[in-house]
């Protein structure tokens, strides 16, 4: 008896009429033995559910191939049509709708006195999925767990990444220990309809009142201690440290192979040892990782020849305006991504309470006098990508992952690429630059932004929030704590955290690049 696709076993009954079901490789198998036929019937046992494809994958046979001619096949009293492949039957072209039908096969005995061998399975066909609906997930912390849990009616089995969970009353349930960026969720049915979500996981910012603090100023004492002091005092509950800063530079000792490569490291702090002295203060640590404006890279890299890796102008000449010569890599850049990637993946196994990325972004200028080498789609999916990919590196090392993004990019976000519904989406929080200092008149109805921090921190911050409802993402402004045109004080400080909160977010960064702040600017938590 030649096999069915399941590999049959060979099986031999010579009783007239005999009947034999046969569980081979999870497949029940029909056997009508006549003498001298022998009809086999695979993949459809009789009551079974399946789908509309799955009808298809009968399997006839009969003890000898060369019978398969006194073999007829109809559904519902009806004849089909069939198709000969490698010494078997199967069902061609059977559109059959949803509900109850009945496949009869019959192979005529060559032996006129002798009953033909029959075979009949009644079957239903559902070529509907099961409905899915998976309530939002959030952990508390991306060190985890986290919970996914929703409705599957009339799935048979759920499995929720590669954990295959219970269905109670339709209802579902499944804790992860590691919480990942996105989790698929699937629901199957007796019938094997699927039906799958990819649902984001939100991990929700705990908030911080920081200051920016710079590698170099945090190797002065000069600097870092009424930093410390404004932590004791409760001022602030989190320092942001530069990891990489515009300059190319890298604040510790990196072991990244391209950074120590291209002399990227100055070892200007114990990355260690700052971590655990402020961790045991009680405060977080968020590191700041400028991304795409790297003179040291940039630079490095054109003179080994990696000249893709820098972003040129239309003459092929690295592109420099208002930065510099090498200024800004190229964000297009496989090399060039991967390297910040690297580096962010180091700092969160040191520890780092969270990786703030700047600079993630084109260079500002006319897009059309840019040439970005391997780009393949717009620059603002380009971007969101990156940051998508670093998301899915930090999560399971329990690190949140920021986007540090300009003020104006709430209108104008192609001028940079940054398009902030889109790059919402893969970060956990959103850090606009709002200064004061950098609107114009009339922004947000604003007559003098630099003269009216309160109302246009209130107006922009507020806009942020709109652009990222529904994201999953928490908005962090940074909050100006310099002198720029107008002389900003411990007043115009103040003025912007009460008009961030009247806003709805309580959290901020201070920026001053000399690092000095005033802690007349800042009351007690």
């Amino acid at each position: 008896m030649p096999e069915t696709p399941r590999k049959l076993k060979r099986v031999l009954i010579p009783a007239v009429g005999a009947v034999v079901l046969l569980l081979v490789a999870g497949v029940v198998t029909t056997i009508v033995q006549g003498r001298g036929v022998g009809l086999a019937v695979a993949d459809l046992a009789d009551g079974s559910v399946v789908t509309p494809s799955g009808v298809e994958r009968v399997s006839i046979t009969t003890a000898d191939p060369g019978k398969l001619d006194r073999v007829t096949v109809q559904v519902d009293g009806k004849p089909v049509e069939v198709r000969r492949v490698d010494g078997r039957m199967t069902l061609a072209g059977l559109e059959l709708d949803e509900g109850a039908h009945t496949l009869s096969v019959r192979a005529a005995n060559p032996l006129p006195w002798m009953p033909d061998a029959e075979v009949e399975h009644a079957f239903t066909v559902d070529g509907t999925p099961p409905e899915l609906t998976v309530d939002s997930v959030e952990a508390s912390s991306p060190r985890g767990p986290v919970v996914v849990k929703g409705a599957a009616d009339g799935a048979e089995t759920v499995r929720v990444g590669d954990q295959r969970v219970p269905v109670r009353d339709g209802r579902f349930e499944a804790s992860l220990a590691a919480v990942p960026a996105t989790v698929r969720v699937e629901a199957g049915d007796a019938a094997g309809n699927t039906r799958h979500q990819e649902v984001p996981v939100t991990v929700t910012h705990p908030g911080m009142r920081a200051v920016h603090m710079s590698a170099l100023a945090w190797a002065s004492a000069d600097l870092r201690e009424p930093v410390l002091a404004l932590a004791r005092e409760k001022r602030i509950d989190t320092v942001q440290l530069d990891i990489k800063d515009e300059s190319g530079e890298i604040g510790y000792d990196s072991q990244v192979p391209l950074a120590r490569q291209v002399g990227a490291n100055k070892s200007y702090y114990d990355a260690r040892a700052v971590l655990d002295e402020l961790h045991g203060l009680g405060l977080r640590v968020v590191g700041r990782l400028v991304a795409f404006r790297d003179p040291v890279l940039g630079k490095a890299s054109w003179e080994s020849g990696a000249r893709d890796r820098v972003a040129q102008n239309t003459s092929g000449a690295p592109w420099s305006a208002h930065y510099g010569e090498y200024a800004f890599t190229n964000f297009a850049n496989a090399e060039v991504r991967d390297y910040n990637t690297a580096i962010a993946k180091e700092a969160a196994e040191l520890g780092f309470d969270d990786v703030l990325y700047d600079y993630v972004r084109r260079p500002d200028g006319p897009l059309g006098q840019m040439v970005f080498p391997g780009l393949t789609t717009t620059p603002e999916q380009s971007i969101a990508d990156f940051l998508r990919d670093n998301r899915e590196v930090l999560r399971p090392l329990g690190t949140y992952l920021g986007a540090s993004v300009f003020g104006i990019a709430a209108h104008s976000g192609t001028d940079i690429a940054q398009d902030i519904p889109v790059l919402s989406k893969h970060v956990d929080y959103v850090a606009p630059m709002v200064y004061p200092s950098h609107w114009g008149p009339g922004e947000y109805g604003v007559g003098n932004p630099n003269a009216q921090p309160y109302e246009i921190v209130k107006a922009s911050v507020a806009d942020f929030v709109r652009l990222t409802e529904g994201t999953g993402a928490t908005v962090i402004p940074w909050l100006q704590a310099f002198s720029m045109g107008h002389h900003y004080g411990p007043g115009e400080v103040q003025a912007q955290v009460v008009a961030s909160r009247d806003a709805g977010v309580p959290s901020f960064l201070l920026w001053n690049a000399a690092c000095r702040y005033d802690a007349a600017g800042l009351t007690p938590a």
